[in-house]
């Protein structure tokens, strides 16, 4: 006896996108029957038809866009849609790279590391903290370095008082394996007071007149002189007559 299975068909079903789009309303998009409009340049028109907006909108060749839709009546502005669009990513993007730049830098140090390659790095680290970075300090060990871990403990410390207020320690010193780690980021409101100082001193320079050049005094002529009188010739002596 054979028993027969009968297969059920398999419905695949496609799952459609439900995320919210960031995009605003435009023109016929716009579900509110009033809008309160601001026109193209800026100025308050008042609550309105949706439809006599939209007039507007295309007598202009412009769009009309949803720019605040939790208002009672949402309010609408006269605009170039696609320029405004691409000024908007243009931001975004600038946005992102800005924010891609500021990250996590690392700077690392050996625990008998000379002095010049210390102010080198040391020199670095300043850079980056005034750029906005975190900064990961290593101190690399090798082989029987490992027994005097206390010396990169000092190099830490040495350069988090050589930075003095412009760091704060995030991450206090710890032992990862053949590493001494300490992450370490920039005071912000340190940094906000030396911008200040630093424009107080542009303003007071730009102000300051230029010091008077002193006129170099006068050469004093030199006193005539006399004419001195001529010298007497005196006669030559007649020849004897022999």
């Amino acid at each position: 006896m054979f028993i027969v299975h009968r297969l059920r068909p398999v419905l695949v079903r496609h799952r459609r996108w439900c995320g919210v789009s960031t995009d605003p309303r435009i023109n016929e998009r716009i579900r509110a029957a009033q809008v309160r409009l601001v026109g193209a340049d800026g100025q308050q028109i008042g609550v309105i038809d949706t439809r006599e907006a939209l007039r507007q909108a295309r007598e202009l060749d412009l769009d009309l866009v949803e720019v605040a839709p939790q208002a009672d009546p949402p309010v609408c502005r006269i605009m170039d849609y696609g320029k405004f669009k691409y000024e908007r990513d243009v931001r975004q993007k600038e946005a992102r790279k800005k924010q891609s730049r500021t990250g996590l830098k690392e700077i690392k140090f050996r625990p008998k590391i000379d002095p010049h390659d210390y102010a080198t790095k040391k020199g670095h680290v300043i850079r980056f903290l005034e750029a906005g970075n975190k900064v990961k300090i290593t101190i690399m060990f090798r082989g029987r370095e490992m027994a005097h871990t206390e010396l990169g403990r000092k190099i830490l410390d040495r350069l988090v008082a050589d930075l003095g207020a412009l760091v704060v320690v995030e991450s206090l010193p710890k032992q990862e394996g053949l590493n001494m780690i300490m992450v370490i980021s920039p005071n912000k409101r340190y940094l906000e007071e030396v911008a200040k100082q630093r424009a107080r001193e542009a303003r007071t320079v730009a102000v300051v007149e230029p010091a008077a050049v002193a006129e170099p005094e006068p050469a004093e002529a030199p006193e005539p002189m006399e004419p001195s009188e001529p010298a007497a010739v005196e006669p030559a002596a007649a020849a004897d007559e022999g």
